[in-house]
């Protein structure tokens, strides 16, 4: 901790200055009269006089260079030791300009874009005033009835990881205090939230320590060893116990045994919410549990403001507890530049410049072709310029497509698909577009305009999926189908016989029944954000061939879940062929595999992988396995392909997935050539945790398996030593 912080501030403040830092407010607070803003919940309970409050040690959601100024000019004239406010809010997946949603850039698999863009949202905010952003999430998801799924990577802790280490890097540079255009990362949610049973929000967790150490906690790690400067505690319970009040979680696993020395700050009223869990009787005994577990800040709650005082004279609390949290709240924003520069990269004029720019569109717009996936093609895509397209659907002439947590985000500047897709036709005539249905309600008029324009059509295309309020938080689902509405459309369209392809905007993986089964192609769009329809227009005229590949599976139904591919066995598992056996484990009325597997992705090409070999059968300590494959474009486009090397430990001291994702290389290939691609396994990536939770590898047999997605493999073995 820094001496001079402590002898310079600390020392010289009083205890409700000190708790005060421990506080964050939201920017309702911050509005002046007459603003459209109401003071509800805990503003209200902390009253708008309050010196404490005029104090507060940060703020959440207020953004705009002037507005962020004029805050923190009013703030330091009020504040004793001139003392700057942290602004911070949820920058996930883009500030004004939008990025796909997480789950979309999961499936680009490339993580440089990943960074550039977390790199283009941190400059957006920064320089509209912004010091922290509440991202990366990296809740390891495997049920997509969770609404959260969309903020999320995906099901793979090795693919999170990458993931995780690139926003990071792509939000806070390398430098915070020199570079303006940077902002600090807070990782979310600590930990483990994406395992909600019933994949109901904010709902119970109950995991063995060993599952959570093993696949819900590696992204977390990786994203603070590429220096995340803060990480936000989750709502759910972890082994019983709130996590914003898990001392083994946060004090132990987190501080002690990772060495993170940065700020720990509660989910939205997650201090007080432990009244509601059943582990504290009051918000006295809330506040006592948030700051032994070492929360540092309270974000919007007044339990800390309220009861800290009395805690600490009674002796429950040691002030020492309070300074430490002050500490790394100043040490914070020491290494933000704030107390030589309050308005730090605030700028009004700079900001009318970069915000929304071009460059940034474009950013975006490539991300969005690199993250839609197609999963399905039956010779109707790409579109010919020539053709007479419908396009039909609630999704065709939409702006809804930034998808949830794009608050600064415009649905009127958003590129639409149908205005796309008339700039790309041989002529705007070309392209007729119909509603067809809303998301929820189809009517007679709607029916009859949209079968007017399919009839005059030689393909159609319907835009369909979820309203962006239908995932995120909050957003949970039983039924992951599309809506009834949209399916009648569907079935509809099928009717005419006519070509059709799909394009599915969403925040989660989808049950497709009468989706898949139905259209001839099928493109996954998820939220493509700001730039989305041109994109789409690019992949659905083929101007960009699809490359993005399914970082979630896609179950055949929700009854299967979870479903995903890093699975254990049974004792009795199913056959590759049946042979009739009811006793195994199995679905009577389904098929144990998801529709779509991790990994899957079509393109407008084709890849043949050939000759997997090793340079050794035995793999040592201080000798890795080289693994070589050749894959060739046997297609008559060229296109990207995604080379997936996956292990399976067959016999381990507890059981092994039947295959776990340890490296991916992409390549670009034109029509006819082929690539050698080289992986190396080391020991290393053989370890896992024991029983006794300590980790290590097992001597014995791997399988090797390289393909286009954990499916569709070539296989060898090598034998550990």
């Amino acid at each position: 901790m820094s001496e001079h912080l402590y002898h310079k501030y600390v020392q010289h403040m009083t205890l409700e200055e000190k708790i005060a830092q421990l506080l964050q407010l939201a920017a309702p607070f911050y509005d002046e009269p007459g603003d459209d803003s109401e003071i509800t919940g805990p503003l209200e309970e902390l009253g708008i006089g309050s010196d404490t409050v005029r104090n507060a040690g940060s703020v959440l959601g207020v953004a705009g260079a002037e507005k962020v100024m004029a805050v923190q000019k009013k703030h330091l004239e009020n504040s004793r030791l001139g003392i700057p406010l942290l602004f911070m809010a949820d920058i996930v997946h883009g500030f004004k300009t939008i990025f796909p949603i997480p789950l979309a850039i999961g499936s680009s698999w490339n993580p440089e874009l990943a960074e550039q863009s977390a790199a283009i949202a941190a400059r957006e905010a920064a320089v509209s005033g912004l010091h922290v952003t509440f991202a990366p999430m990296l809740d390891l998801v495997r049920d997509p009835r969770w609404g959260r799924v969309m903020e999320s990577t995906g099901e793979d802790p090795y693919l999170n990881s990458v993931f995780a280490k690139a926003f990071v890097e792509g939000f806070q540079g390398k430098n915070l205090t020199q570079d303006m255009s940077r902002v600090a990362a807070c990782v979310k949610h600590f930990a483990a939230y994406g395992a909600a049973e019933g994949g109901r929000d904010y709902n119970t967790v109950d995991l063995s320590e060993r599952q959570l150490r093993e696949y819900y906690l590696p992204a977390y790690k990786a994203a603070l060893d590429a220096g995340a400067e803060m990480v936000m505690t989750s709502f759910n319970v972890v082994d019983g116990i709130p996590a914003t009040g898990n001392r083994k979680l946060l004090r132990g696993i987190l501080r002690a045994e990772w060495g993170f020395d940065g700020v720990v700050i509660s989910d939205w009223a997650s201090i007080k919410e432990m009244v509601a869990h059943g582990a504290a009787e009051d918000d006295k005994e809330a506040a006592l549990k948030a700051i032994w577990a070492g929360v540092d800040i309270d974000m919007m709650t007044v339990s800390y403001l309220n009861h800290l005082p009395e805690l600490v004279e009674v002796g429950l609390v040691d002030e020492a507890l309070i300074d430490e949290a002050v500490l790394r709240i100043l040490q914070l924003k020491e290494k933000l530049g704030l107390f030589e520069n309050p308005m730090r990269g605030a700028d009004p004029a700079l900001e009318k410049e970069i915000v929304f720019s071009a460059e940034h569109r474009r950013a975006a717009r490539k991300l969005a072709e690199k993250s839609s996936v197609l999963l399905k093609n039956e010779g109707v895509l790409p579109l010919n310029i020539e053709q007479r397209v419908a396009l039909i659907g609630p999704f065709a002439d939409s702006g809804d497509i930034l998808g949830w947590w794009s608050w600064t985000g415009s649905k009127e500047q958003v590129a639409k698909l149908s205005g796309a897709m008339r700039s790309l036709a041989g002529n705007a005539g070309l392209v007729t577009v119909a509603e067809g249905s809303g998301i929820h309600t189809i009517t007679a008029v709607q029916k009859e305009a949209a079968l007017k324009a399919a009839a005059a059509a030689d393909v159609i295309v319907l835009a369909v999926g979820e309203a962006s309020e239908m995932s995120g938080e909050g957003g949970s689902r039983t039924n992951i189908k599309l809506p009834d509405a949209q399916l009648e459309l569907i079935r509809l369209m099928k009717g005419l016989g006519k070509p059709l392809a799909v394009v599915l905007f969403n925040g989660r993986p989808l049950d497709l029944h009468g989706v898949y089964d139905q259209a001839d192609a099928v493109l996954e769009a998820w939220f493509p954000g700001s730039e989305g329809g041109a994109a789409l227009a690019d992949l659905l005229y083929g101007k960009v061939n699809p490359s993005g590949r399914l970082s979630v599976s896609f179950p055949d139904s929700v009854g299967q879940v979870p479903v995903y591919y890093n699975a254990f066995s049974t004792g009795r598992p199913k056959p590759q062929v049946e042979d009739g056996n009811r006793y195994i484990s199995k679905y009577i009325d389904a098929p144990n595999e998801p529709l779509l597997p991790f990994g899957f992705g079509l393109s407008y090409t084709s890849f043949t992988y050939e000759g997997l070999t090793l340079s050794s059968g035995i793999l040592k300590d201080d000798q890795p396995v080289e693994v070589k494959v050749k894959v060739i474009n046997t297609g008559s486009l060229a296109g990207t392909e995604t080379v997936q090397l996956y292990l399976r430990d067959r016999s381990g001291e507890v059981v092994r997935p039947v295959k776990e994702l340890k490296a991916f290389k992409q390549v670009d290939l034109a029509p006819g050539e082929s690539a050698e691609m080289i992986f190396a396994i080391e020991e290393r990536q053989l370890r896992y945790h024991h029983s006794d939770l300590t980790v290590s590898s097992d001597p014995g047999w791997f399988d090797v398996y390289v393909g286009g997605n954990s499916r569709d493999v070539l296989a060898a073995e090598f034998r550990l030593i």
